[in-house]
């Protein structure tokens, strides 16, 4: 059974930069996609950044390009969120989660770490 496991959250000022690490266990990343969601305080969880299983990556949020990236080390079976110049309304709890294929549809996967919170706050 594949197990993910974020890490790496925190408060940072706007502005700032933040590494999420999602790591994997019980199971091979190489298979997967994965997707980062992010859940802000009493919004929905919502699809920002995913990576597929041969590397290629897709953004459903307009409001990170180019300050968040998405890329897989497979040597330690652990996919990273890089996310540069935070602002505050980046605030929210962010989960990583594997299935088949990139989506932007939560039902859609099977696997979901327990999320790490964000908190970007001068």
């Amino acid at each position: 059974q594949l197990q993910l496991v974020e890490s790496g959250g925190g408060l940072v000022q706007p502005g700032g930069s933040l590494r999420l690490s999602c790591a994997a266990s019980g199971g091979s990343l190489d298979y997967y996609a994965i997707g980062w969601f992010r859940q802000a305080p009493g919004k929905e969880r919502e699809g920002i950044l995913c990576i597929s299983s041969s590397g290629g990556t897709s953004n459903s949020e307009d409001s990170v390009k180019g300050r968040f990236t998405i890329s897989r080390d497979r040597v330690k079976n652990t996919v990273y969120l890089q996310m540069n110049s935070l602002k505050t309304e980046d605030t929210g709890v962010y989960y990583c989660a594997a299935d088949r294929a990139c989506s932007w549809l939560r039902v859609r996967y099977d696997y979901w770490g327990q999320g790490t919170q964000v908190t970007v706050s001068s």
